[in-house]
């Protein structure tokens, strides 16, 4: 999330009573965690084995609960509790804003796109020409569209990204301040749900085609045309690049990178990053030939067995 206009480093730290160190004047220009930051951000780290990662990443603040020598051109402030304050700060910087319309009047609208009944366009949407909304299609504040989409019936855009920090009492919500940004020529089925950065955007590009009841998780990254069949899975902060063809019931995990022109058979399970230009197939997934000879081989378990049994016999 960018801050328009960027705030200082001693402004934040006065937000949340913070010690800080660095320049007071250093500017913060935006909210960002760690899998996203940009030079300008500002992140948040609270446990040991992420320390160095987040002070030496392009994040030039961060919210730290650690007392540590502030990295030169960078801003450190203090907290007991970084989780806690940096949900402050995304709830006083993108504060919820309650809807007043199903088609809210700080949405922009292309021309020639059409909303089918029941359809509901939160604030500060942007939705580009010759646009197909069908009914009960759900489109979050600050989502963006692009051209020539098609978004089926029932089909949610922007809700929350599911990402939780465990405490005694429970679990405690990180606050969703990013976006979903769809390129051109897109068409998303029917029951479909795509979740919002946490602070980034998740990215559907050009030309990509989603059957129906597919889910993609926050920050997650889909390429230019790529093909998802029915009740696809894929997990947060996972990239896929360009012309992948994934089909129907393959889950795909967190973190990881499918590679342009890949295609994954159904029913496979992702757990790991993948090359392109290849079918896969399993779980956990494996080359696709590769795969299949190990299926043939354990079906001849039995007869070998027998055949070991009876030549013991002999």
């Amino acid at each position: 999330m960018k801050l328009t206009p960027a705030r200082t480093l001693a402004e934040v730290a006065g937000l949340i009573n913070a010690r800080f160190s660095g320049n007071p004047d250093h500017l913060i220009t935006g909210i960002n965690e760690i899998h996203k930051v940009e030079p300008g951000d500002l992140s948040f780290v609270d446990h040991p084995k992420y320390y160095d990662k987040c002070l030496n990443s392009s994040a030039t603040t961060i919210l730290i609960n650690k007392e540590v020598d502030c990295p030169e051109g960078k801003g450190l402030l203090f907290s007991d509790d970084p989780f806690r304050d940096y949900n402050f700060l995304v709830d006083y910087f993108r504060p919820f804003e309650p809807a007043k319309a199903l088609v809210n009047s700080s949405a922009k609208i292309g021309r020639g796109t059409i909303l089918q009944p029941g359809a509901f366009v939160g604030n500060h949407v942007v939705i580009g020409e010759d646009c197909l909304i069908h009914p009960n299609v759900v489109i979050y504040d600050h989502c963006v569209i692009g051209d020539r989409v098609v978004i089926h019936a029932g089909t949610i855009i922007g809700a929350d990204a599911f990402y939780f920090k465990r405490r005694p009492e429970g679990y405690d919500k990180m606050k969703s301040c990013g976006r979903v940004v769809i390129g051109d020529d897109v068409e998303i089925g029917a029951g479909c749900t795509i979740d919002k950065g946490v602070t980034g955007d998740t990215v559907i590009g050009r030309g990509t085609k989603f059957d129906n009841q597919i889910h993609i998780g926050h920050d997650t990254v889909v390429g230019e045309d790529c093909l998802f069949a029915a009740q696809v899975g894929v997990a947060g902060v996972a990239t896929i690049e360009n012309n992948v063809i994934i089909w129907g019931q393959v889950g795909v995990s967190k973190d990881l990178t499918i590679g342009e022109g890949a295609i994954v058979l159904a029913k496979s399970g992702v757990g790991k990053s993948l090359k392109g230009k290849t079918t896969y197939f399993g779980i956990p997934v494996a080359e696709a030939r590769e795969k299949m000879r190990d299926l043939a081989n354990i079906k001849r378990i039995p007869d070998i067995l027998d055949t070991v049994y009876n030549r013991n016999k002999e």
